[in-house]
Parts: C-alpha cells; structure tokens; sequence
C-alpha cells in the first residue's frame, strides 16, 4: 500500500509521538488565549461547519491559529468522515488540482487512510489529477494531519494540492456537490484549506511599503484584511485575485476552492476566529520580533 511518508517532521512540528501529542495539545490549549479578533469581525462560530482556513508554518508559530479552527469543528461535529485538505503548490507546477497515489498519509500519531473513493470520484469528474509529485516536496497539507489523527481519529483525509488557476473554482464547486451528498449516505466531509497570509520584509523579496513597522503594519491591517475580508464573504474568485495580485496568501488556490465549496453548500458568511503575524507570536513568545512577518488567520464556515 503506497504511504506517503512525512517530510517536516522533527521541522515544523515533532517527529516523536509524544513529543507531538504534547506539542498538539499545547497548541489546542495556547488557542484559548489567543486574541479577539478586530471589533466589528463575524465572530458567531457557525453551528455547523463545512468548511475552513488555516495556516501551516511550524507549529510553534502558528500551531493554535490551526488548532482554533480544528477544535471549532470538532465542537460544531464530533463525527466528520473525510478532511478534504486542500494544500498550497510551493513547489507544485501543475495547473490543475493534484493528489498522489498514496492510500494513506503517515505522520507520528499513526497511519490516516485516503479517502480512495472520493478520489475516484473527483479524478472521474476531471477535476483532480493523478501526479505523483503532488505532494513531494509540501507541507502545507502535511502540517494539518496530526490535528485530524488527534482530534478525528476515525476521518479519512483527501489531501489535494491546489494551484492559483481558476480550476480550484471547479474543484470547490464538485466538492460541494460531493459533500451535499455524503449525509445521506451517512457520512460527513469538511473541506480545509491551508495558507499563509502575507509574506512580508527582506526575506520574502516583498517591501512595497518599505521596511519596518510600518510596512508590517500594512501588510497585517491592509493586505491580509483584504484577504480575510473577500474570504468572509465568500468571495472565491476575489480570493484568488488577491493572491495572486496582492500576494496575500500562499495559497490562494486552496483557499478558492475551499470558499467556493462553502458558498455552494449555502454558506452566506465565514466566521473569523482569528488573525495574527509571526512577529506578534515572536513578541508573545520571545520578547522581541524582527524585519519580516508572516500572516496566520483560521477562518470557518
């Protein structure tokens, strides 16, 4: 059975099991003093969620944004079936939708099967394609699977990376479709997108309001709001555009896809649990930050 083996373990999260259990546990526990979101944010948590968006640096960074929006789920269902976990190409050059040939992904809690049937679906739809560098050299999905292996033990996961085309569009529309018709077959799909938000300073090659606080001030208050803001009204094609125009998200791809899977499904507005920059969990964490900063936000439908 091909297992897709972990690649940042003992990187961005533990690589031993009782060391990540703990980390992912500090994590769920770090989430409840996480700042109020701005006054004036949605921050009514849906009862149901079918969808969200979190981040996936290293866990000491953005571990609680992440695990904020996994805990919401479990509250909101304590059963989901398949995480369709949509990932960003960092290093994928395909212009379509794209998962491997694993059957399972391996991570330190365990093995977490492949929803093998999901996947036949959406390849038939032609919507999803078979590569098998898919996933070979990203994080963005893998850093997710020890919150659904804690928190769902039982769910599957359909691991897809997504490109900035508008095909994540399609794939949000057919998952949508997909998950409208899982509850009668008695089971229950949430679709997860993973990004990061601004990259901004030296670093990332990215100071269009130059460098120091106040080009980090504006790339945490202006470009990521502008972002969160299209997401929260779910608009997918808008969500895109940014991304790709404004480079305010990674993975603007796998954040389309999840907001059009929403807006399918009925979903009339995101909730924002949370936003936050590396450089505001630096000061929290360490005392001090630096020229560059990354966005974190967990957004939930």
């Amino acid at each position: 059975m091909p297992t897709r083996k972990p690649i940042v373990a003992g990187q961005f999260y533990p690589g031993d099991r009782d060391e990540c259990l703990a980390e992912l546990r500090a994590s769920l526990e770090e989430a409840n003093g996480l700042s109020p979101v701005p006054p004036g944010a949605p921050s009514s948590v849906p009862a149901s969620i079918v969808a969200g968006i979190v981040p996936h640096a290293g866990w000491m960074f953005s571990g609680a944004v992440a695990a904020l929006a996994f805990r919401a789920i479990r509250s909101a269902a304590a059963t989901v079936e398949t995480f369709v976990l949509c990932g960003t190409a960092h290093g994928y050059f395909g212009s379509e939708p794209a998962d491997d040939d694993s059957d399972a992904w391996e991570c330190p809690l365990g093995s977490v099967a492949v929803d093998l049937s999901l996947r036949e679906q959406l390849v038939q739809r032609g919507v999803v394609r078979l590569d098998r560098a898919a996933h070979r050299r990203e994080h963005s999905i893998e850093v997710q699977v020890p919150f659904v292996a804690h928190l769902f033990p039982q769910a599957k996961i359909l691991p897809v990376t997504v490109p900035p085309t508008h095909a994540a569009i399609a794939l949000g529309e057919a998952l949508a479709e997909a998950m409208a018709e899982r509850p009668a077959a008695g089971g229950r799909m949430v679709c997860i997108a993973s990004t990061d938000l601004t990259h901004y300073g030296p670093r990332y090659g990215f100071t269009p309001m130059g460098n120091g606080s106040e080009g980090l001030h504006w790339a945490s208050e202006v470009n990521d709001r502008a972002f969160i803001d299209l997401a929260v009204d779910l608009d997918a094609e808008g969500v895109l555009a940014t991304g790709i125009e404004n480079g305010n998200a990674c993975g603007p791809g796998a954040a389309a896809a999840a907001v059009a899977a929403a807006r399918r499904l009925g979903v009339q507005r995101g909730c924002l649990l949370a936003h936050t920059t590396s450089n505001e969990v630096m000061l929290r964490k360490m005392g001090s930050a630096g020229r560059d900063s990354v966005g974190y936000a967990a957004i939930v439908f």
